[in-house]
């Protein structure tokens, strides 16, 4: 019993804490703009749908840009706005989308989006295939996640359960083998 207390102390002490974050919550202060995008791919690829959907229903990429950002999460927010004002007042496309193109999760999408406003195509259906891959992106990050946890557990388990392997399986044997080499003079 002292042992794994030992232990258990050991581990509270060599394992540093990291806080944590509940589903659904806002990212902290200290976090920065790319973080924030970061932290819900499921909400950058919903937006990506909703900016499909306004394009698909008959709205240009400037008004579906200003309807969107109402919604979306604050990064991608202020740069639709921004590149929605910047298109509306005339602006480069390439200039325009630049704030989007920040973002590691929208990096494609102003790619597409820049491409669309010089070749004049619709570009409803490359946002939608932008929101499936980062859609499949974040599926694919999950299971990497929990892959790792099923790593990182074998190292607790291993402290806890092979001491007891060691007392509970391998101490008595040992013992009882060498109490009967001891009592019959090396005969077993």
């Amino acid at each position: 019993m002292t042992w794994a207390a030992v232990l258990l102390a050991l581990g509270l002490v060599v394992v540093p804490a990291r806080p944590v974050q509940r589903r659904g919550s806002a990212p902290s202060a200290t976090s920065t703009p790319a973080e924030a995008a970061a932290c819900d791919p499921h909400a950058i690829a919903g937006i990506l749908d909703l900016l499909a959907a306004c394009v698909r229903g008959g709205a240009t990429v400037t008004a579906a840009a200003h309807a969107v950002a109402a919604v979306a999460p604050e990064p991608v927010a202020s740069s639709l706005t921004r590149a929605g004002a910047l298109l509306a007042l005339g602006a480069d496309p390439d200039a325009a989308w630049a704030p989007l193109a920040e973002h590691p999760a929208t990096e494609s999408v102003a790619r597409v989006l820049r491409r669309s406003a010089r070749s004049g195509t619709s570009v409803a259906d490359a946002l939608t295939d932008a929101a499936a891959a980062q859609r499949s992106r974040a599926e694919d990050e999950a299971v990497a996640r929990a892959d790792r946890a099923g790593v990182l557990i074998t190292g607790p388990l291993g402290l806890c359960f092979l001491p007891a392997f060691v007392c509970l399986g391998i101490v008595p044997v040992v013992v009882g083998l060498a109490g009967s080499v001891l009592q019959n003079g090396g005969v077993p």
